[in-house]
């Protein structure tokens, strides 16, 4: 039996460049990479110096506050660059992929009769605990908390966001291996949430609770989610798992190896065929960006989805936990009095001047102009429309500006991610980052609190 989660509160971006449903395999990448930015807050210690040779599946180095938790290589082949910035701080780690792949071997867990403490073990192990994300702090979770819920959204409502009931078919096996042993981490509930009209692989899983989930973005984020099911409180955890890393544990737990395989939606603007690619985390997003074909003039690659992905080179490399790669126009011309006069091809929450209630269903070719610059906040009531937690979003973010524990605290930083912010940023007046906000704020009431 499931249970409705209805969002009435949110802002669907509508734009043109969705993907296709149909699948196509990503040329094999010579190099792949894996971004430290990806982890926030983590402090890496290498296992292997440059230019040792690496297994898929093999230790590249360990959390340096937590050493049995283990991050792991994509495939097999010569690292050959550790990237470091300022105090010799590790940025990125690169390798050199062999032609003929050979992947480590791990025992197959018995999932009926493996304990908590041996299913915690063994995802340490075998590289997959980076893929369960705590809250609160939105990071990596800790191995030594007990979570009161596990939260699965397989609801994408991102603009442009990958189907995640497409790339999901066919996984089921994968997927049931995953819930199951996950289930073993928590004494809660495994709450999984889809669409109110889809037909997700997750639905017809055992051992969860299903909601189906209807309304605008931010409808699908898992935040949203948690506030509308199971609200976090003071000195309360629950750790989440997006579906394709749900994936990646099953078929580690059925087979014991590593297969960071993603299924990525290329879509945007400014790419000629939207569709999907078969690939591996930390791929060149070369290999498949060219295949599909891009537009001439000057474009933006965001590694993730418009609202919440980071920009990126032509040249760099798939995210850690992405499954989306955006292309649209670069923003760097400028509208004479333009906000001053009506327009008809941008969308507003407010729809004045922009007239995007006369079309309700339009899908728009926007650009990555922000149309206004960095100002003081202005108090419009505007945030409140789209932002659906039961939550004040402006004062929130005053808090966290100012540096008021007590402020964050009692106002839900501690159910709050970045990402959740993310669309009344895109709706600010203000042009305030709201995501950089939360994010600092997140991180100060870790460091002063914990």
């Amino acid at each position: 039996m499931s249970k409705d989660i209805k969002i009435n509160k949110g802002l669907d971006i509508q734009l043109v460049g969705a993907a296709e449903q149909n699948t196509s395999k990503a040329v094999l990448s010579n190099v792949y990479a894996i971004n430290l930015n990806d982890f926030h807050g983590l402090t890496p210690k290498m296992v292997l110096k440059e230019g040792a040779e690496v297994k898929a599946g093999e230790a590249l180095f360990y959390n340096k506050n937590k050493e049995d938790m283990l991050f792991v290589s994509p495939v097999s082949g010569e690292l050959i660059e550790i990237v470091r910035g300022a105090r010799r701080r590790i940025l990125s780690i690169k390798i050199l992929a062999d032609k003929e792949q050979v992947t480590v071997t791990n025992s197959i867990l018995d999932v009926e009769k493996a304990s908590k403490d041996d299913v915690k073990a063994y995802l340490l192990k075998t590289g997959c605990w980076p893929f369960i994300i705590q809250r609160p702090y939105s990071i990596i979770a800790d191995p030594d908390t007990n979570p009161k819920a596990i939260f699965v959204s397989g609801y994408a409502t991102a603009p442009l966001a990958a189907n995640l009931d497409y790339i999901l078919q066919g996984r089921e096996k994968e997927l049931q291996a995953a819930i199951t042993v996950l289930g073993k981490l928590t004494a809660g509930k495994v709450h999984v949430s889809v669409g109110k009209s889809s037909s997700s692989p997750l639905a017809g899983l055992s051992g969860i609770e299903l909601h189906k989930v209807s309304g605008p973005h931010p409808a699908g984020l898992v935040g949203t989610q948690i506030n509308k099911i199971d609200p976090i409180n003071k000195g309360e955890t629950v750790w989440t798992v997006s579906p394709q890393d749900l994936v990646i544990i099953g078929e580690m737990v059925l087979t014991g190896k590593f297969n960071p395989q993603r299924t990525i939606a290329l879509v945007g603007s400014s790419v000629k065929k939207p569709h999907y690619y078969t690939t591996k985390i930390g791929t060149e997003i070369s290999t498949f960006l060219y295949a599909s074909g891009v537009n001439e003039g000057r474009f933006r690659v965001i590694n993730g989805d418009v609202l919440t992905g980071a920009k990126s080179r032509q040249d760099g490399y798939l995210g850690y936990y992405n499954n989306t790669v955006t292309c649209i126009p670069e923003g760097d011309d400028y509208d004479f009095f333009g906000w001053n006069k009506p327009v008809f091809n941008k969308i507003s929450a407010t729809r004045a001047l922009t007239f995007s209630w006369l079309q309700p269903n339009k899908k728009y070719d926007l650009d990555t102009n922000t149309n206004g610059e960095h100002r003081a906040f202005v108090v419009t009531g505007m945030y409140e429309k789209v932002f659906p937690m039961d939550i004040y979003p402006l004062q929130l973010l005053k808090a966290c500006m100012v540096k008021d524990l007590d402020e964050m605290e009692q106002l839900g930083l501690y159910e709050v991610a970045p990402e959740d912010f993310a669309l009344t940023e895109f709706v600010c007046v203000s042009k305030q980052p709201h995501q950089q906000i939360i994010r600092e704020g997140l991180d100060l009431l870790q460091k002063e609190i914990g």
